[in-house]
């Protein structure tokens, strides 16, 4: 009986001690085991809606966007409205249902867009307008620009140094009247050009709204927007190209000669020379662009192109970049100036400008590595 006794409280002491291990080797196990590694931290996703890929202009944007968002290490997604506003709202609409935090947007037209950046706005994202301005909306919380009117200014400044004496035929041209820029450049031209304008040094030949206006100098939005509504090139090479050939065909041989052009941008200044190098009445031109697109660059090395505006794209996504980071970290982006969009004083910090033609492509151009020398023939 004893050792029956003996060998049951044998059993009984092994059953408790396994347990008792078992029941240890779990609250080791639960102490030792370690703590679940925190999910990775996203930087931040900004979304960006450019207006088309039809020009060369937007294309360079593109790839400096993506390659310094890369190399900053945020994700991005660009995205092209190919001109039409409704498309440009199912962009934006797109990037926020993919959880952009940011939406870098240049609008297709300044007014329209403004239903985009509402959609955005109510979604918790910050808008930042890039090189264009939205308009008639408070859904902007940034406005990432050049100086507009530097811009215009430099352009009629070259014509300006380049005329000599009186009486020189002076053809106007400007950008979409639904680009709030396109008024912005066409408002810095007018404050070089009208002084010569008004003391005979040119001598409007293409707007009669421009000629009714000559002795102002100051225009009001309306006044600018009649003269743009006679001279818009709509942004369009074609478009450019037409207008310039009907004004040709409507002015007589006194009427060229030696001419002064304010083309508004390089791809259009292109079109714009190409029809007056195919006038004959046409002796000689001086005309004006701006975004030193790797075309221009080279008719103005060939000398088909006075001169181009170099907005440094660069120079414009890095302040873009700098804002968008600014605001995925919770701050505020420096602010040197506003822009009034028709709503609101959006603020902005308008980045340079720098006047490009035969003297300077190879510095600006090619030795600041904008654009590599093998893009070109001809250089010095």
């Amino acid at each position: 009986m004893y050792r029956k006794n003996s060998f049951i409280l044998l059993a009984m002491l092994l059953i408790f001690a396994v347990l008792l291990a078992a029941c240890g080797g779990s609250a080791t196990a639960t102490e030792e085991a370690p703590a679940e590694a925190p999910a990775e931290e996203v930087a931040g996703k900004v979304g960006i809606v450019l207006p088309t890929r039809d020009e060369p202009r937007w294309i360079q944007d593109e790839a400096r966007f993506e390659e310094a968002l890369a190399a900053a290490g945020y994700e991005v997604e660009i995205l092209f409205s190919q001109g039409d506003s409704a498309r440009e709202k199912a962009n934006v609409e797109d990037l926020i249902t993919k959880g952009v935090q940011v939406l870098v947007i240049t609008p297709h037209d300044g007014a329209a867009a403004a239903a985009a950046a509402e959609v955005a706005q109510e979604a918790g994202v910050k808008v930042i307008s890039y090189d264009r301005l939205i308009l008639e909306t408070d859904a902007v919380d940034y406005y990432v620009t050049f100086d507009s009117i530097a811009v215009g200014a430099a352009q009629a400044q070259y014509l300006v140094d380049k005329a000599s004496g009186e009486g020189n035929p002076l053809y106007l041209y400007a950008g979409a009247a639904s680009d709030n820029n396109a008024f912005l450049f066409f408002e810095g031209a007018w404050n070089v050009l009208q002084p010569k304008i008004a003391d005979g040094t040119f001598v409007i030949k293409n707007s009669s709204e421009a000629e009714a206006l000559q002795d102002k100098a100051e225009l009001t939005r309306d006044e600018m927007a009649q003269i743009i509504g006679q001279v818009t090139t709509n942004w369009d090479f074609n478009t450019a190209k037409n207008l310039a050939e009907a004004n040709l065909t409507a002015t007589t041989a006194e009427d060229k000669g030696d001419v002064f052009i304010l083309a508004p941008n390089d791809g259009t200044a292109r079109a714009i020379a190409d029809a007056f190098a195919a006038d004959g009445d046409v002796s000689s031109y001086v005309v004006t662009g701006q975004d030193a697109e790797v075309a221009s660059v080279q008719y103005i090395i060939d000398g088909k192109q006075s001169m181009t505006v170099l907005k440094d794209v660069r120079t414009l996504v890095g302040d873009a970049i700098a804002a968008a980071i600014t605001f995925l970290e919770g701050g505020t982006p420096a602010q040197t100036n506003t822009y009034n969009n028709g709503v609101i004083d959006v603020p902005a910090k308008p980045s340079e400008v720098i006047s490009v033609d035969q003297d300077n492509v190879q510095a600006e151009i090619i030795d600041s590595g904008y654009w590599p020398a093998d893009e070109f023939t001809g250089l010095p």
